[in-house]
């Protein structure tokens, strides 16, 4: 496995543990100062880092344990013409990664300004998941389980989400972006911290996570820590960094990318994540979708037409209007502006352990004349939903649906 994909560290055993710690979706206090942080923060060059023309900076951070930190990012901006602004992106990573140039040139090449930085103190130097610390880092990552005796403002997810809001403020302030047409995307980790920061900083204009949701203290990859905790300092740490606390702030479309079979954030906390912000959803939910950077977290061509539709007045992705259950009898309506090439049922006969189940998926009957698709649930299927591929491959999602025993 090569290092952009994430290692399950031997967890999946974790989701066998009887113990929750359900997050409420209760409103956080927002613990950040957002007008602070809403400020460009001073930046200097990182000599050494630099690659494709991508450029490799350090900018202020917030101070951790009473020290001033520096935050390590690659920025670049796409060539363009004379005066001409172009819209941004800002990308967070997950577990075990850093920033990575070759993500900001990803986005580079599609026509907008990127920032990707790293949220645990570290440089781009090293192998995946031992990313070399630099003198002027900030807390280490993942989590911050072990420092949630700390103050607030020494533990991890405070400085991670802050990290990317100066991004965001230092990518805005640069003269060749547009300030009014920047997006967010995060994976796994980056995906739970992207859903923190969609309730927080209102200023971009959607949020894309990748696999990452919150109801962490239901069903996810981290029970055991949890269960390490105590349920006071659990509820505590899910009181504070759940992003089930913040979703409800969310303001901008939200497009939810993941996979039926994802490891760290299960099926039922995602639909309990999607359903807090009162914005327009999107989903896209492949069966057994890989958890990694690279082309399976970065690489979605959905991300980058949700991009296109909202920050280049491109063509919208198709979208799921209403779904309805009668008898065997799934119905999704919808609309696109582009021809729907494929409706398919997908659905698991399993029960238990989301992240072990099997899934089928058989054809859908399309209408594009009444924009519908129908499929017949076979009578033993536990959970099924349907998915809708355009003519360009893109794909989006119904709501899952579980059956009543």
């Amino acid at each position: 496995m090569n290092r952009y994909f994430f290692r399950s560290l031997g967890l999946f055993f974790l989701f066998t543990s009887a113990t929750a710690f359900a997050a409420t979706g209760k409103t956080a206090v927002i613990p950040w100062d957002l007008k602070a942080l809403s400020k460009a923060p001073a930046s200097s060059p990182a000599p050494g880092f630099e690659t494709n023309g991508v450029r490799s900076i350090f900018f202020d951070g917030l101070p951790w344990q009473g020290k001033p930190t520096r935050v390590f990012a690659f920025v670049g901006v796409p060539e363009h013409k004379r005066g001409e602004k172009v819209p941004g992106m800002v990308l967070v990573h997950g577990g075990g990664g850093t920033a990575f140039a070759g993500w900001v040139k990803r986005w580079n090449d599609r026509g907008y300004a990127a920032i990707a930085m790293d949220t645990c103190g570290a440089v781009p130097r090293g192998s995946y998941g031992k990313w070399q610390r630099h003198d002027a880092g900030g807390p280490p990552g993942w989590g911050g389980f072990s420092q949630i005796d700390e103050p607030t403002q020494d533990q991890w997810t405070y400085h991670a989400v802050a990290d990317a809001v100066l991004a965001h403020s230092l990518l805005r302030s640069l003269p060749n972006v547009d300030a009014s047409r920047i997006g967010l995307t995060g994976i796994s980790w980056g995906g739970y911290l992207t859903c923190i920061i969609a309730g927080v900083d209102s200023r971009f204009r959607f949020a894309a996570p990748v696999y990452g949701c919150g109801f962490l203290g239901d069903n996810s990859a981290w029970l055991k820590n949890f269960e390490q905790m105590g349920k006071e300092t659990a509820a505590k740490w899910l009181g504070l960094w759940d992003p089930s606390r913040y979703l409800s702030r969310a303001k901008m479309p939200m497009l939810w990318v993941t996979g039926t079979n994802d490891f760290a954030y299960p099926f039922d906390s995602l639909q309990k994540s999607y359903r807090l912000p009162r914005a327009p959803r999107t989903l896209c939910i492949r069966v057994r979708m890989p958890h990694g950077h690279g082309p399976a977290g970065e690489g979605p061509e959905e991300i980058r037409a949700l991009a296109d539709s909202i920050l280049k007045k491109g063509k919208l992705l198709p979208r799921i209007t209403g779904q309805s259950r009668k008898g065997d009898q799934l119905t999704v309506m919808f609309e696109s502006r582009s021809p729907i090439a494929k409706a398919e049922l997908n659905f698991t006969k399993d029960t238990g352990v989301w992240q072990k189940r099997n899934w089928e998926t058989i054809p859908a009957m399309l209408n594009a004349a009444k924009r519908r698709a129908t499929a017949t649930v076979p009578a033993d299927a536990t959970v099924f939903y349907l998915n809708l591929a355009d003519a360009n491959g893109l794909v989006v999602s119904s709501e899952h649906i579980e059956a009543k025993p």
